[in-house]
């Protein structure tokens, strides 16, 4: 047994099958498709056999159909089509891709939660899941979305043999429908991939990175870099990540209603590469969002070398009690969050960088070591 309680990982078998499904996977970018991709080559270095079975179609690119088949960073993807809205696509067809699996690990709770859940005497799989936040990325439809956690989720629920919770607020809210199935695991973050990346000497620069959804709030970002730029004409910001509900036009209107076409610039559909660059002419990192799963984007900044100034949600305030160098501010008043943002910017002038130490706190997030707690599950 191992510190979580669970068995170790060693007792689970060389080549097992892991078959993740999940509704949208590369080239889609977003922190769901990110987990679901280094979980995958995680487990390749320990010597599984992951595959993805995955949606046809991007929810971005509607029109656009990618191949049946692809091998990606040495991961097998199967793409069936779907039908219906994006929150529930209707895919019923992922049935017929389980059959070599040992074990069926699904991604968020949409269709596939309860579909594989409903016909688990027919396709006779050990389901294990992964939360990535439930269903309650905003505020809209409350009621009856807490309606369909207490009565068709935890019925779902019931057919996993275990539940990942990527955060502590996952894991209090699951708890309460499946009690001692759920497992606390926090997504892994790849803390190499920008390493170091932020510009070596403070610059008054920020950058947000993310999917344009309603829920990240950059209309709230564009707000307060108004205010910021009314104090001093070279704060910047970047807007970096994949349109969603906000579109790039949208964004592009919203900018310009506000005067900002000089102090903020929109990057659409970045390579890491691209993102690595921009990265290295800033020293804060910014988010709005009203809800996160996890907070991935956030290590990954915090990493950079970035000092974080986000708002309070449960994600961002779990990752500020134990990360000292992330700062929270409540970006629906623009004033005193560009208050925040002045103030961390002054603390890096005068520190003359981010304290060495968080390379030391944020190592406990590495692919590996998660995927390990993810084999401790497994072998449930």
């Amino acid at each position: 047994m191992n510190a979580t309680g669970f068995p170790v990982a060693a007792e689970l078998p060389q080549g097992t099958r892991i078959v993740h499904v999940v509704r949208q996977f590369l080239p889609n970018r977003g922190g769901l498709e990110d987990v679901v991709s280094n979980l995958c080559k995680a487990q390749l270095r320990l010597g599984l056999r992951p595959s993805v079975v995955t949606l046809n179609r991007l929810f971005v690119e509607p029109d656009r159909l990618l191949p049946a088949r692809e091998v990606i960073d040495g991961i097998p993807v199967t793409r069936i089509p779907f039908r219906g809205s994006s929150r529930y696509p209707l895919a019923p067809s992922v049935f017929a891709h389980l059959r070599d699996a040992d074990i069926v690990h699904v991604h968020a709770i949409d269709f596939f939660f309860d579909a594989l859940a409903l016909g688990r005497l027919v396709h006779g799989k050990k389901l294990v899941a992964t939360t990535h936040g439930g269903f309650f990325h905003s505020g809209d439809y409350a009621s009856l979305k807490e309606l369909w956690f207490r009565s068709v989720t935890r019925l779902s629920a019931r057919a996993y043999r275990g539940l990942a919770a990527c955060s502590a607020a996952d894991a209090v809210r699951f708890q309460a429908i499946a009690g001692e199935r759920v497992m606390l695991i926090e997504n892994g973050v790849d803390i190499a991939k920008f390493a170091g990346a932020a510009s070596p000497v403070p610059r008054r620069r920020l950058v947000s990175i993310g999917r344009f959804s309603k829920n990240k709030r950059p209309d709230r970002l564009i707000a307060t870099m108004q205010d910021l730029a009314s104090r001093d004409p070279d704060w910047h910001l970047d807007l970096v990540g994949v349109a969603s509900d906000w579109t790039g036009p949208a964004l592009r209107a919203a900018i310009a209603k506000a005067g900002m076409e000089r102090h903020v610039s929109l990057h659409l559909g970045l390579g890491d590469d691209e993102v690595r660059r921009l990265l290295g002419q800033a020293s804060l990192f910014v988010s709005a969002s009203e809800f996160e799963g996890f907070g991935l984007v956030l290590i990954e900044a915090l990493s950079a070398g970035l000092v974080p100034v986000v708002q309070p949600n449960a994600a961002f305030s779990g990752l500020a009690s134990e990360l000292p160098a992330v700062r929270l501010a409540d970006f629906s008043r623009p004033e005193a969050a560009a208050d925040a943002i002045t103030a961390a910017f002054e603390a890096l002038r005068v520190a003359g960088g981010l304290d060495p130490d968080v390379a030391r706190q944020i190592s406990h997030y590495s692919w590996d070591d998660v995927a390990r707690r993810y084999l401790a599950l497994y072998t449930r």
